[in-house]
Parts: structure tokens; C-alpha cells; sequence
């Protein structure tokens, strides 16, 4: 698919290329293995293209989660005010201001004070607005990708502190706390490590309704299915998940619950890949530079997780080079883009078959925080084509 859409373009290729009918195989898997409770949003941060914003949207996902305004306008698009649901912490009032009046139903605060805050601005246009209260837990996943609770964070309200600052949030006016938010960790493989999470989530909330003698019907769990950057064989099974989350909610008496999971890296990752050209190989004390057109600026995941991708190189036949330039040729490399700048390294001592001037490196998994991520601005170059296709 790829060498068919290059086959399309001209002058120096460098573009993304997300396949939708991977997107649409991840939805139907989650409809067909998740418990009737579960509530699955987008969460936007992953890819905001306005392409893939309205494919979720055409797939009947329950809604779309954002953390700023700038996400708000994409996500208005496709979806309307109460379909989305605003998380983050450090949420302007401006932001605030600006959902309650796209028509948002639900907001999640992260501290007392964005609490205070949203109570005025509610109050000032007189609207009540649910929320959800975010608890940073006192548990964390150690095998995680990347941590999102469990040590001193900016996210939410220590459980440490919750007991003590609740009761000021519940008392705030044009606010009704309908539940919480609670996510640990991002990237886990292992399904029975987000059961297990979902349990002390479980527990926690269970704790609160006693203590406040209340019940809270709504609890997001954030996301946290990870993707095999690695290559390592490891794949979250989905089916083992699903069966073990419904047993988990008639064991705890939660079945009437509505269990929100906003999922990005899970639904996206694997439909993207971003194809760039090779403009230079050259050797530099005996280790094989790779030069593309895009960078970085354009990529820079890997270096910023500091792990390589998957990598295809595509052959292309007709390109000119001169005499003397080198190859590629089952060796390890480097490669980077055209930055002036020694950070700029899409893959480091990675292994090729082969790899000439001309041909296409194509990085596979890259269909979440890839160019937005990036810092597109430095340097200014072009910014990469993003095509759309569906495989089918």
C-alpha cells in the first residue's frame, strides 16, 4: 500500500499514511469483547486529524476526550458539546469558559481550586455541569510504558488527600460530582495488570461511597492498553481483558456502573506509518549515517521514548546516484532527518538488510503521537502529508 501511494506523488517523499480500516478493526474488537458498562471515548491527544476524528465518529464511539481548547474546536467537527469530556490538569479559565459554553455536560477537575474555578464560571452562565474528580492512587503499574499515577504528580488529587478536600468540592455550587478519575499507567501489555489496576480503582471508590455514604455512578479508568513498539510478540489480549473486567463488576457490585475508557495509543497506533525518503548515506567513523527528509521535527517519538520503531526500507528502482556513494548493506545504522542538530535520530543501532539513496524508510507503529508530537516548527520545514486510506 505504501509503495502504491508513493507511486502517486513526486519530488521528495515524506508523508504519513494512516489506514483507517486497521482504526475500524480495533473498535468492532472492543464492542465485541468489552462488558455492556464500558463507554469507550477517543482520546484525541493520540492523532487529532480531522479524518480520524470523524472516522471515530462514523464508528458510533461513545464520545471524544480532549485537554485543551485547541482540541476542542477539532473535536467539535464531528462530535457535539456533550459527547466530549475535558480532562487535564491546568485548564485555563478561558478553556472552562469555552466548553461550558460548546455545551459539555462533563468536566474533569484535577484540584480544589480548578474545582473553585469551574463552580464560578458555571454559576456565571447558569449552568450546572457534572464532573469527575481525578485521584492520583497511592498504587502504580512498575511494568508500564509510561507512569500516569502512583508517585508525586501533577494529575489529579493524592488518595492520600482525598478524604480531607472532597467534602469542599461537594459543597461547591452548580457542581455535581458524579464520580472519578483514575488512571495509573499508559503502554501495559499485560491485560491482568489493568485488571488488577481496575480492582484497586474498585476498592477506592467502594471506600469513598461508605466514607461519604453516597454512591458515584460513573468512574473512568483513562486507558492504558499498550502497543508493541518492541517487537517483542507482546499483545494485549482484549478477550482475557473483557471476560475478566465483567467478573471483576458483578464481584464488586458495580454492575450498574458506567465505566468510561478513553482510549488513543490502542485504537491508533498501529493504522499509522510515516514514510520518508532517504536523501544520504554516508560513513562516519566506521558507523553508517542514514539521512532522510523527514526528522524529528517531523517524527520525534522515538527519540523522545529513546526506542526505535519498526522499520521497513522500500526499494525504488530509477533513482540516479553517482559512483562512489554508499549502501547499506546488513549492517547497523543511524538514522536522522535534516535538523542542524545532533538530537534529531529517528533510530539508533538499528539493523537493515539494505538501504540505498532514493529508497523510502518506512517507520511502522506511528499512527499515535507522531506529528503532533513533533516540533514542527524547528527549522521550518514543510510539514509531512497526511493520507488517509482504507485498506479494504
Amino acid at each position: 500500500m505504501v509503495r502504491e501511494i508513493a507511486a502517486l506523488r513526486r519530488g521528495t517523499l515524506n508523508f504519513y499514511l494512516y489506514d483507517l480500516a486497521a482504526i475500524t478493526a480495533k473498535v468492532e474488537a472492543l464492542r465485541a469483547t468489552l462488558p455492556r458498562q464500558v463507554h469507550v471515548y477517543y482520546a484525541m491527544k493520540a492523532n487529532p486529524h480531522v479524518g480520524i476524528v470523524a472516522h471515530m465518529k462514523r464508528l458510533g464511539v461513545e464520545g471524544i476526550e480532549i485537554a485543551s481548547s485547541g482540541e476542542m474546536s477539532g473535536a467539535l467537527t464531528a462530535f457535539s458539546g456533550p459527547e466530549i469530556i475535558f480532562t487535564g490538569p491546568g485548564k485555563s479559565p478561558e478553556e472552562l469558559h469555552a466548553a461550558l459554553q460548546a455545551g459539555m455536560e462533563q468536566i474533569h477537575v484535577e484540584s480544589l481550586m480548578e474545582a473553585w474555578r469551574l463552580s464560578r464560571i458555571a454559576g456565571a452562565l447558569g449552568r450546572t455541569v457534572k464532573v469527575l474528580v481525578r485521584i492520583n492512587p497511592a498504587f502504580h503499574i512498575d511494568e508500564a510504558q509510561t507512569r500516569m499515577g502512583g508517585d508525586s504528580m501533577k494529575f489529579g488529587i493524592d488518595e492520600e488527600q482525598i478524604e480531607q478536600l472532597l467534602p469542599a468540592i461537594l459543597q461547591l455550587p452548580h457542581l455535581e460530582v458524579v464520580g472519578f478519575h483514575v488512571f495509573a499507567a499508559s503502554g501495559v501489555l499485560d491485560y491482568r495488570l489493568l485488571l488488577k489496576n481496575a480492582e484497586l480503582v474498585f476498592e477506592l471508590v467502594r471506600r469513598l461511597e461508605a466514607r461519604f455514604e453516597r454512591s458515584f455512578p460513573v468512574i473512568d479508568l483513562g486507558g492504558g492498553i499498550g502497543v508493541d513498539y518492541l517487537g517483542q510478540g507482546q499483545h494485549f489480549d482484549l478477550a482475557a481483558f473483557g471476560r475478566g473486567l465483567s467478573d471483576l463488576l458483578a464481584s464488586e457490585g458495580l454492575a450498574d456502573r458506567k465505566l468510561i475508557f478513553e482510549l488513543g495509543r490502542f485504537l491508533v497506533g498501529d493504522c499509522g506509518f510515516f514514510v520518508t525518503e532517504i536523501l544520504d548515506i554516508k560513513t562516519s567513523r566506521g558507523v553508517k549515517q542514514v539521512v532522510c527528509a523527514g526528522g524529528t521535527n517531523h517524527f520525534r517519538r522515538p527519540a523522545a521514548l529513546k526506542i526505535n520503531h519498526p522499520v521497513t526500507i522500500l526499494h525504488r528502482d530509477g533513482i540516479e546516484r553517482p559512483q562512489g556513494v554508499v549502501a547499506v548493506d546488513q549492517e547497523k545504522v543511524y538514522i536522522g532527518g535534516p535538523l542542524c542538530t545532533s538530537a534529531d535520530k529517528l533510530a539508533l543501532d538499528l539493523y537493515l538488510e539494505h538501504a540505498e539513496i532514493g529508497d523510502l524508510a518506512v517507520f511502522e507503529l506511528a499512527g499515535a503521537y507522531g506529528l503532533s508530537m513533533s516540533a514542527t516548527p524547528f527549522l521550518s520545514h514543510p510539514l509531512p502529508e497526511e493520507i488517509l486510506v482504507h485498506a479494504s
